[in-house]
This record gives structure tokens, sequence and C-alpha cells, in this order.
């Protein structure tokens, strides 16, 4: 094993990229070796001493590529020290927060034995210019927590770097 960190992340519309580049800088600027990878390029963690996972949620739900990543590298996650960061909220709205905290919180409850040493939920992004089928059409009803929703950015860039500079000790 070196001594390589992997920041590993699930994106769909490339916000979760942008915050998983900014936590892979910090962490290099604090002296750390990392390397940054989307979840679905990662064959093995062999030559990884520590991991920080990154994905949005949707919907209370993490991307497939995340619930897939978690499943196929269960046994290694158990072996590391391992961060996990999401995108929730689209809105600095604390109540919003800790409910996203409480979906990902369950989303990470169906995977037993995995114990992260860090857990945060920071704001996400949202741009209905660039949905894609079928948000836009989840986007178009009524019912939907999209429907009218402006463009918004709640990603809180001093709050995501504080967070990733506290991870050197953790990893």
């Amino acid at each position: 094993m070196s001594d390589s960190i992997l920041v590993a992340y699930a994106t769909r519309y490339g916000s979760t990229q942008e915050v998983a580049e900014a936590v892979t800088a910090t962490l290099r600027e604090g002296g750390l070796e990392v390397d940054l990878q989307p979840m679905r390029q990662v064959r093995a963690l062999a030559g990884y001493r520590a991991v920080v996972i990154g994905a949005p949620l949707y919907i209370g739900s993490l991307l497939k590529d995340a619930r897939r990543f978690l499943s196929q590298h269960r046994e290694a996650l158990s072996e590391r020290p391992v961060a996990v960061f999401a995108l929730g909220p689209t809105h600095a709205d604390e109540q919003e927060r800790q409910g996203a905290r409480a979906q990902l919180d369950k989303e990470l409850a169906k995977f037993p034995g995995f114990a992260p040493v860090a857990v945060e939920v920071f704001g996400g992004k949202y741009d209905p210019a660039t949905l894609r089928f079928p948000d836009t059409l989840a986007a178009r009803l009524p019912a939907s927590p999209l429907y009218n929703q402006p463009a918004s950015d709640a990603r809180d860039w001093a709050a995501i770097r504080a967070w990733a500079s506290d991870l050197a000790a953790k990893l």
C-alpha cells in the first residue's frame, strides 16, 4: 500500500467533480499525495492508504455510481480510513442540510461495516439550463422539488476547504 490517497467522485452534471477537485487541491496543499478519479474508473483500492468519496444526493439517494462503488469495494474500504462528502440542498437552509444529512446517513447504513472517519453534507448546485432527460421531465412536474426552481449554487467553498484541511489528520 502506498502513501497515496484516492479522491473518488460520482457526478451527474459536474458540480461534485468541482468539489472533489477542491478537496484534492486542499489535501495536496497539506503535503499529501492524492489521486482524483471518477468512481466508475476505479478498479481497485490496493494502492491507496485512504479514500475520500464524493457524490451528490438526488431525491434522497446517492448516485448509482456511488452505490456501486461502495458495494464493489466494500472489503477494501473497511481496511482503510474513508471520508465521505455529499452535495445536497441547493439552498443555504440549515433544516434542508440536516435533512440531507439524515438521507446520507440512511444511504450509508445500507453498507454494514462501513464506518467513515468523516462524513459531511455540503450545499449543491442546480442549473435547470443544463438538465438532460429524464431530469428535464422531472423538473416540469408540479410534484417535483425542482419544479420552477431557479438556478442556484449553495456550495460553501470555505467550508469545503476547511473540511478537507481537517481530513489530513483523520486519514
